[in-house]
């Protein structure tokens, strides 16, 4: 019986309102609406392709490129929640379509009904809406939907996704199964429960190696897309290459040809896509918070083009580095580098003004020659070389030109290099004719099985190398020489202590993520004996291995050689968990509580440098992609660390 107020007549009116709002029947298992003629030809030839949208307002124009491909025929619309909206929009709204049929799935029964299978087989289109990408997973996961969504491109046509319909496409995919996860809950847990990451879905091969995320820039998901290829690459195999994330804007759409190439469809003037590399993001830890010290992402905007599924850009809107830490994540250098000149008692009185510029200058000139390297994508080991040479060549610095002299009055030159990507190493003890001592470390290590060559070997192995000779007095300086002779006089005062550690050498990172670190000497005034210090030692005075650290030390070389000085930097960033700061600080301590002194430089492997001295100076600096040359002198200048 009806309440009071209400009368069967107005009853009956309601009933009426509700089937006139609800073009079709909800059956329970799916509701379904039409718009447009289902018997009509279609119109033009089908192509394939595929439309990735973030989710936002359609782009009119992408949409127009979908149903392009379609032939303007028959478009079918899925949905597992809301109506017809969509459809009345693609044919009232944007028009040029023969068709618009949308099915709202209800359960995983829907997807056995002989009518949606028939309907999606003879569609020229299909759309996947949004809403919530766990329904299509559980729906359709297994069924002949899937099949049928596969051969449906296979086929040759087009596919377009919205926000949760984007969402499910790629090889691996989030499946939100217990709810919507935000990108600090993912880095916390990248390999938690509620991360659900799932395979076994739809095989686009456009799509393979890929996962897709939406609504990207807007909801702030680009972390939690690094956790998503950190866990869909757990247990990969070693032999596949890395996967991909593609994160679309919500103002963006992606459209995709079936070669691969994708361009942008914008409706505001900065949307577009991300594009994330997941070389960094495999291996990891499955506990604790995300730990990725440099993760590659890729811009694509209305002037890009990518390559799909290869992940190819050109001219992308940007490239940038992320480091991912303590469950953050933040931005770090595309490429960086650091050098020194060497270690010494700095006191601002000792150094006259012109003398403090000309440090400086030539600093200066050795960060632009690397810089120059790195800007242009060459490698680290090629911009260490190249900012060391500087330093070489300028009589400041003792290396090359400008070394000391030995107790009996020549200059033996030292240096060493180490490729932190091949842990490849080069060095050099004793030479005494080729200018720039640091490549023909390089030579040893590119074009010998050796680390290291001494003494006339050496020079007759550089000979052989072509590389360029010198007469010995090409090193000689008369500063130098006047060292030498207050130190065969005894005169130790005269040696200058503003230098009194007098090594170069040169960290960096270059943008494919690789490390490298060289060094250079003329060694201590008055050495003997052949000495050698630690510069030419890989692991004391040079050390680099990718993903921890690159090291290059000045100062006292037999306590860096016994305390291990550079490989103990990096082997404290991977053993203890120090911060790469923390490591040099504490590795400059252990020398210096055995008795010795100087400095090091360190890259880690996110791109910041770290500076360690336990002397009142070194002759340092430091450029990074984007920024300014920085050089210090003194122990209370700061570098950025």
């Amino acid at each position: 019986m009806l309440k009071s107020g209400f009368s069967k007549g107005l009853f009956s009116a309601l009933i009426g309102l509700l089937f006139v709002v609800s073009p079709a029947f909800a059956k329970g298992r799916y509701s379904h609406y039409v718009l447009g003629d289902l018997s009509a030809a279609t119109p033009a030839p089908v192509s394939g392709g595929l439309l990735l949208m973030g989710g936002g307002d359609r782009n009119h124009e992408s949409m127009r490129w979908f149903f392009g491909k379609a032939g303007r025929g028959h478009i079918v619309i899925l949905r597992a929640s809301l109506g017809p909206e969509i459809g009345k929009e693609f044919y009232n709204e944007l028009g040029g379509i023969t068709s618009a049929e949308t099915f709202v799935f209800k359960d995983r029964a829907a997807a056995a009904d002989p009518k949606i299978l028939a309907s999606l087989k003879r569609a020229d289109g299909i759309f996947i809406a949004g809403g919530d990408q766990s329904r299509y997973v559980r729906y359709w996961k297994g069924t002949e939907v899937e099949d049928i969504l596969n051969a449906h491109v296979a086929a040759g046509k087009p596919l377009a996704g919205t926000s949760a319909g984007l969402a499910m496409l790629g090889e691996q995919l989030y499946s939100a199964a217990v709810g919507s996860i935000k990108s600090d809950e993912a880095l916390a847990d990248p390999f938690g429960a509620e991360n659900t990451i799932e395979g076994d879905f739809l095989n686009l091969a456009l799509l393979k190696g890929i996962v897709t995320d939406t609504h990207f820039k807007e909801r702030n998901r680009l972390g939690r897309l690094f956790a998503f290829l950190a866990k869909a690459q757990a247990g990969r195999a070693a032999d596949l290459p890395p996967m991909l994330g593609l994160g679309v804007d919500e103002s963006a759409a992606l459209a995709v040809e079936p070669d691969g190439t994708g361009r942008i469809y914008a409706t505001a003037p900065d949307g577009g896509a991300w594009l994330v590399d997941g070389t960094a993001l495999r291996g990891l830890s499955p506990t604790g918070p995300l730990e990725a010290p440099r993760i590659r992402v890729v811009g694509i905007g209305a002037g890009s083009v990518v390559h799909l599924p290869s992940g190819e850009v050109e001219n992308p809107v940007f490239t940038r580095a992320y480091a991912a830490h303590g469950g953050k994540i933040s931005e770090v250098p595309l490429w960086s580098l650091a050098i020194h000149g060497g270690a010494g008692v700095m006191d601002r009185n000792a150094l006259s003004p012109e003398k403090d510029a000309a440090y400086r200058a030539g600093l200066n000139a050795a960060l632009q020659a690397g810089g120059e390297v790195l800007g242009k994508g060459g490698t680290a080991l090629d911009a260490v070389a190249a900012a060391v040479r500087v330093l070489e060549d300028n009589p400041l610095f003792n290396a090359g030109r400008g070394a000391v002299f030995t107790a009996e009055g020549r200059n033996e030159l030292d240096s060493s290099i180490m490729d932190g990507r091949t842990l490849k190493a080069g060095a050099v003890a004793g030479v005494t004719r080729t200018r720039h001592p640091v490549d023909l470390a390089r030579a040893v290590m590119e074009h010998t099985p050796h680390v290291m060559l001494a003494g006339p070997g050496a020079d007759r192995f550089s000979v052989e190398q072509g590389l360029e000779q010198v007469d010995p007095s090409w090193f000689r300086t008369d500063q130098r020489w006047k060292q030498y002779e207050a130190w065969k006089a005894r005169q130790q005062a005269a040696v200058d202590p503003t230098h009194l550690f007098g090594t170069v050498g040169a960290v960096a990172l270059d943008a494919a993520g690789n490390l490298a670190a060289a060094t250079s000497t003329g060694g201590m005034v008055g050495k003997r004996w052949g000495r050698v210090g630690d510069s030419p030692i890989i692991g004391a005075g040079t050390y680099a291995r990718n993903g921890q650290c690159a090291v290059s030390a000045t100062g006292s070389g037999e306590y860096f050689i016994r305390e291990s000085a550079a490989r103990q930097v990096c082997d404290r960033v991977a053993w203890r968990g120090e911060s790469l700061s923390e490591a040099a600080k504490a590795t400059i301590a252990a020398i210096g509580a055995i008795g010795g002194e100087g400095g090091l430089i360190a890259m880690g492997a996110d791109g910041r440098p770290a500076f360690g001295l336990n002397d009142l100076g070194m002759y340092r600096g430091r450029l990074a992609a984007g920024g300014a040359p920085e050089t210090a002198i003194f122990a209370d200048e700061a570098l950025m660390d």
